[in-house]
């Protein structure tokens, strides 16, 4: 099985797929293609029918998209990765794919940069999708609290799915609850978001288009 990704600092869709693979104990290979580079389209292009990362190959069947993807390796493994109780499953699901389609500004105003520390303005629009991100997690943190420390209290495609907000709010120090700040401490202390971190430390290509504010280092 291989994963075709982008840079671990800057994919945050790449990222979605490669968080649950890593959670699965599958054996998997990685083939990274740098994003925003020359040879990027001719790499992709053979690999992917939509021309875009990520995608799984497994003995030569390809899945494309985060979301899909993720799907595929929860049905290879049972069912483990969605909650059990009916209702929490759906509402599990409904979460996933709003992260899938919706908080445009986030992602603009906010571009995942994982080794960065960084200042940016708050506009409307962005403090509106932070406050809506936060009403989930407080929703589901507080809902499921007894049964574990992720979303739904075990580990589910939803965490993968927001593994990358993770990253963009230790990037940028938005102001957080507590239960929101406790949860992304949750994440950043697993070894899976740690291997990530160094493996994004460990890359060199810069994307300018989302190396954006100020460092926070030199403030």
């Amino acid at each position: 099985m291989t994963l075709v990704m982008g840079n671990f600092n800057y994919s945050s869709w790449s990222i979605r797929a490669w968080f649950l693979l890593r959670q699965t104990g599958l054996p998997y290979e990685i083939k990274r293609i740098p994003l925003d580079t020359p040879t990027f389209a001719q790499e992709i292009a053979p690999l992917s029918p939509t021309k875009r990362v990520p995608v799984l190959i497994d003995d030569g069947f390809t899945v494309w998209d985060s979301l899909a993807i993720n799907e595929y390796l929860n049905d290879k493994l049972c069912g483990v990765f969605w909650p059990s109780d009916v209702q929490a499953r759906a509402r599990a699901r409904s979460i996933s794919c709003e992260m899938h389609s919706s908080f445009p500004a986030l992602r603009s105003q906010m571009p995942m940069n994982a080794r960065a520390r960084r200042i940016i303005p708050m506009t409307p629009e962005l403090q509106k999708d932070i406050d809506r991100v936060q009403a989930i997690w407080t929703e589901c943190r507080q809902t499921h609290e007894a049964n574990g420390p992720w979303l739904f209290g075990k580990f589910s495609i939803a965490d993968a799915m927001f593994a990358p907000v993770v990253s963009r709010f230790a990037t940028y120090a938005p102001d957080l609850n507590p239960t929101v700040q406790a949860y992304c401490q949750h994440v950043q202390n697993t070894k899976v978001y740690q291997e990530w971190m160094e493996r994004a430390a460990a890359e060199t290509e810069i994307v300018e288009q989302d190396e954006t504010g100020i460092d926070r280092n030199s403030q």
